[in-house]
């Protein structure tokens, strides 16, 4: 694959991402590589989306059930996984195909990822007490000051950023500065990028995979993992499952739980999108509106595969 482009297939959740790649690797024999945060994790099917095992008993899928849910997986050890998961393709004759909404995920396999500085477990901890209250637009101010780079992100990288340069005298700004202009490790020529975008009918999608999931037997998987995993392991994280939880506690009732998680959703695939708007070459990007007639629609996935050899 010296020198050829390597296909990645993005964008927000319930967009449809998952039938197109799938058709995709069927047609023309490609390996699936998955970019989700969410699915690495054993055991979290129905919430993350997992494709059932009988799909993958018919495309061949990796990453996903990588790693236990108890597990701190990074950005940094899912792009050195998925570069052998890439060379495993290659040698057996099969296309790799990234395909996930995780955009940090998609970055650090392309492009030289930046090492955080390795921060005091106890002194982290007490400046995450202290910042802990602390609205956005404080954070921001004290970003600002010690790293105004990353002053307009969200919350998490704000807290990511004032902890960086309070308790190790760097900024993560620099890191990623020198990250982004050190030779690349990719063995590909570069990345090509089609984004599913589902625009005005998202919420349509996501609120009825939402319902589609819980007649699944979400809440039932979720009673289910209670039992094993703990309440902190960072599975729980994934979108929804704090609702179902709660739902599976009896602290909130059927109805509600759905809004929560339709509501949740909604919101993730909105930070998606805007990542995937802002965050790519514009010109190595094709966006697919879903929602166009089948032909159409198949016509253009596969123009889009054949541009990129």
């Amino acid at each position: 694959m010296e020198g050829a482009s390597l296909r990645v297939i993005c964008g927000p959740t319930a967009a449809g991402k998952s039938a197109i790649a799938t058709d995709l690797a069927a047609e023309y024999g490609a390996t699936i590589v998955s970019a989700d945060s969410r699915q690495v994790y054993r055991g979290f099917d129905i919430g993350t989306a997992k494709p059932s095992r009988e799909l993958r008993s018919r495309v061949p899928h990796c990453g996903i059930d990588t790693a236990d849910p108890v597990e701190r997986y990074s950005a940094a050890r899912w792009a050195g996984e998925a570069d052998r998961w890439i060379g495993e393709a290659e040698r057996s004759g099969r296309a790799p195909l990234i395909v996930g909404g995780t955009g940090l995920y998609i970055r650090s396999l392309v492009e030289p990822f930046a090492e955080s500085p390795v921060l005091d477990t106890v002194r982290r901890e007490r400046l995450a007490a202290e910042l802990g209250g602390k609205s956005i637009a404080e954070l921001r101010r004290w970003c600002e000051a010690l790293d105004r780079p990353r002053a307009h992100l969200g919350r998490t990288q704000l807290l990511r950023s004032i902890e960086t340069a309070l308790l190790s005298g760097t900024r993560l700004s620099d890191a990623h500065a020198r990250a982004r202009t050190a030779p690349s490790r990719a063995r590909w020529g570069r990345a090509r990028y089609l984004v599913v975008d589902a625009g005005e009918t998202s919420a349509d999608r996501i609120a009825r995979r939402a319902r589609e999931m819980f007649d699944g037997g979400w809440v039932e998987e979720v009673s289910a993992l209670m039992q094993n995993v703990p309440a902190d392991a960072p599975a729980w994280k994934s979108a929804g499952y704090t609702a179902v939880r709660a739902l599976a506690e009896g602290k909130l009732d059927l109805s509600s739980a759905v809004e929560k998680v339709i509501i949740e959703t909604r919101q993730y695939a909105k930070r998606q999108r805007t990542w995937f708007r802002h965050q790519l070459p514009a010109d190595t990007v094709t966006r697919l509106d879903p929602g166009g007639s089948p032909a159409q629609q198949r016509a253009a996935v596969r123009e889009w595969w054949e541009k990129s050899e």
